[in-house]
């Protein structure tokens, strides 16, 4: 899976958790979910920021050879 599906993989996960949160009545379990959501959207965040990161780091190899 590439860096790109795999964020939104993560995204689309975190959105299927907030609509069964809303949808559930139970307490906890809406707060599993709504937990599960942030974890799903900080672990995008991570693949995207570490994406940035290596681009970066591949500009300046390639600067370096030049």
């Amino acid at each position: 899976m590439t860096m790109i599906k795999e964020t939104k993989f993560f995204r689309k996960q975190a959105e299927k958790a907030e609509r069964m949160a809303r949808a559930t009545s139970d307490e906890e379990a809406s707060q599993n979910l709504t937990n599960l959501a942030m974890a799903y959207r900080s672990q995008a965040d991570a693949l995207k920021k570490n994406k940035k990161k290596s681009g970066k780091k591949a500009g300046l190899k390639a600067k370096e050879k030049s």
